[in-house]
């Protein structure tokens, strides 16, 4: 295939490079496309994490896009006739198979573990380490000219912020398309040989090219005074005005929850993006971020805690010769019962666990029937309190003072 866009190739590549994101030392990956005739890179994104679904998307949006023409992809770019891609669950989701099935574009499916099927972006993941990444502050495998032990991982010192790494890896994607030189093409820059190919591009109408790289949330929406209502939060936006009671639907970039792009849902047309609405400050998410480290923290502690006890408790002692070996834990009946209240969660502390705003109950209304007061055989004058409540009855003595024949005369009176 020695036309452009005849072939794509598509890959991660976990960069051995640490930089610096929110006080933390990340090691960031990146998700590319790359022209497999021209040499050229169609579309890069970058994440401080393993990169999923949203990653691969952001890649091949803009991987199909000719929107930027200055950009480090410059007008390289449009619908590829075949995409190749090993056995990566990101790449091989619903999502993007939907996405490059809409478009007609097939997607190859190459065997795991063989790179050399996919050799020109292996060639790239190659290339980008040896000619940018060790040249850049925080790599890994870098020499040392002393025998003294490296810095400990995760140190902070000397690292590149995120965001400057991510300007300089793509600064080295605009030079790999416009400057760099492989020899395949003849002494012509992957730019050059792009734009002497007379091959027609096919380019993506950038409304499908937004339906169909996004996730559909399923089901339409009603536009009301307070957005659109997706997912227990509502999303606002500026172009919402006079708009009540349209219905909706929802499309979204996964793991992107700030923010969604709302289309019609009778025309399919692109109504404009609509961002959450209430939004927690970068100082809140970063306080609940430092709350749930604390707290992983404390489970890892009463795990390695729990553990710990639980050899403690499975240890025998040796023996010298047949014969079951004994337990050397020794614990007394109120240790035991002590341990078991906790692992259980019904410790001592139960004041603790109580719930200091309980409501208490409220009197009850005077339309309620309520029961009747009666008096006690010793208080003649109606006073006493009834006994409470479980309590047997007191059995009527003078009743079992009475001979038969008087209990008799008296049952004859009333008669």
């Amino acid at each position: 295939m020695k036309w452009r866009n005849a072939c794509w190739e598509g890959d991660h590549k976990h960069l051995p490079v640490e930089v610096e994101l929110d006080g933390r030392a990340v090691r960031p990956w990146v998700t590319w496309f790359i022209d497999c005739a021209k040499n050229a890179i169609t579309g890069a994104a970058v994440t401080p994490h393993q990169p999923s679904r949203d990653a691969v998307l952001a890649a091949l949006r803009i991987a199909l896009s000719r929107d930027e023409p200055i950009g480090p992809y410059g007008p390289i770019g449009g619908l590829p006739e075949l995409v190749r891609v090993d056995r990566g669950k990101e790449f091989l989701c619903a999502t993007v198979t939907r996405a490059l099935g809409a478009l007609a574009v097939p997607v190859q499916d190459l065997p795991a573990r063989r790179p050399e099927l996919k050799g020109t972006v292996e060639n790239l993941n190659h290339c980008v380490t040896a000619m940018f990444l060790v040249a850049q502050p925080g790599y890994l495998h870098a020499p040392t000219a002393t025998t003294a032990p490296r810095p400990r991982r995760g140190d902070l010192d000397g690292l590149l912020p995120f965001a400057e790494f991510t300007a300089r890896l793509l600064d080295w994607v605009r030079w790999w398309n416009t400057e760099h030189r492989p020899k395949p093409l003849g002494g012509r820059t992957p730019l050059q040989a792009w734009q002497d190919d007379p091959t027609p591009i096919e380019d993506v109408p950038p409304a499908l090219l937004r339906s169909f790289t996004l996730e559909d949330a399923g089901g339409d929406k009603l536009l009301s005074t307070k957005g659109v209502y997706w997912r227990g939060r509502y999303y606002v936006g500026p172009w919402m005005h006079g708009m009540d009671g349209t219905r909706v639907r929802v499309r979204f970039v996964p793991h992107h929850d700030h923010e969604i792009e709302v289309f019609d849902a009778a025309t399919g047309a692109h109504l404009g993006p609509a961002h959450l609405a209430d939004a927690a400050t970068a100082a809140q998410r970063a306080a609940l971020r430092r709350a749930k480290d604390a707290q992983r923290r404390t489970m890892v502690r009463a795990l390695a805690s729990a553990d710990r006890q639980r050899r403690r408790l499975g240890r025998y002692g040796a023996i010298t010769g047949p014969g079951r070996p004994e337990l050397l834990a020794a614990l007394t009946a109120a240790e035991v019962e002590e341990q078991l209240a906790v692992a259980t969660g019904l410790g001592s502390n139960l004041a603790k666990r109580a719930l200091p705003d309980l409501i208490p109950p409220r009197e009850a209304p005077a339309s309620w029937a309520r029961p009747v007061r009666r008096s006690h055989p010793s208080a003649p004058d109606g006073d006493a309190v009834p006994p409470a409540p479980g309590t047997p009855p007191t059995p009527d003595r003078s009743a079992a003072a009475d001979g038969p024949d008087e209990e008799a005369e008296r049952e004859g009176g009333r008669q």
